[in-house]
C-alpha cells in the first residue's frame, strides 16, 4: 500500500469552509431541507475519506484570498485533524440523515445543531474541537490514520 505524503492547509481556507457549511446547514433547517444536510454530509464524508482538497466547501478560499488580497498564511497545519474534525461531523450528520429519513424530523435536527455548533466556534474563533480531539492521540484517531492511510514515522524519523 503506498502512502501519500503528509499535506499541510491555510487554516483560514478551514474556517472559510466552516462557515459556509453552517449557513448551508442554518438554510437547511429554516427550510426543513434534508437534501442540504446529506449533501453537506457527503461532502464532510468525501473530504474526510480522501483528502481535505475535495472539502468542496472550502475550494473557493484561494478565489476570496486573492480578491480580498490576503498574503499567504502563517499557520499551516498538516491535514489529518481537520479530516478527522470532519468524520466526526460526518458521523454527526449521518445519523441526522438517518432520523430525518425514518421520519423523526426533531430529533433529527439535534445532531444538525451540534454540528452547526461546533463549526460556529471553529468558523468564528478557529478553535476545533475535533482536531483538538485528533491531538489527544486516544483510539479513535489512530483507527482514523490507519483506515486513511496516514505516513506513520519509522523509528528512525522520530530522532531527527
Amino acid at each position: 500500500m503506498s502512502v501519500s505524503p503528509i499535506r499541510v492547509i491555510d487554516l483560514r481556507g478551514h474556517r472559510f469552509g466552516a462557515a459556509v457549511s453552517v449557513a448551508i446547514l442554518a438554510v437547511a433547517f429554516v427550510a426543513n431541507a434534508p437534501l442540504l444536510v446529506l449533501a453537506v454530509t457527503l461532502m464532510l464524508g468525501a473530504s474526510a475519506a480522501f483528502g481535505t482538497q475535495y472539502w468542496l466547501l472550502g475550494r473557493p478560499w484561494p478565489y476570496v484570498r486573492r480578491a480580498l488580497r490576503l498574503g499567504p498564511s502563517h499557520e499551516l497545519e498538516s491535514e489529518y485533524p481537520p479530516r478527522f474534525a470532519q468524520a466526526l461531523g460526518f458521523v454527526c450528520l449521518a445519523l441526522a440523515d438517518v432520523l430525518l429519513l425514518a421520519g423523526a424530523v426533531p430529533m433529527a435536527w439535534l445532531p444538525v445543531a451540534a454540528v452547526v455548533g461546533l463549526q460556529t466556534l471553529l468558523a468564528v474563533t478557529g478553535y476545533c474541537v475535533g482536531c483538538k480531539l485528533y491531538v489527544l492521540r486516544w483510539y479513535v484517531p489512530s483507527v482514523f490514520d490507519r483506515i486513511v492511510g496516514k505516513p506513520q514515522p519509522s523509528f528512525g524519523d522520530t530522532f531527527r
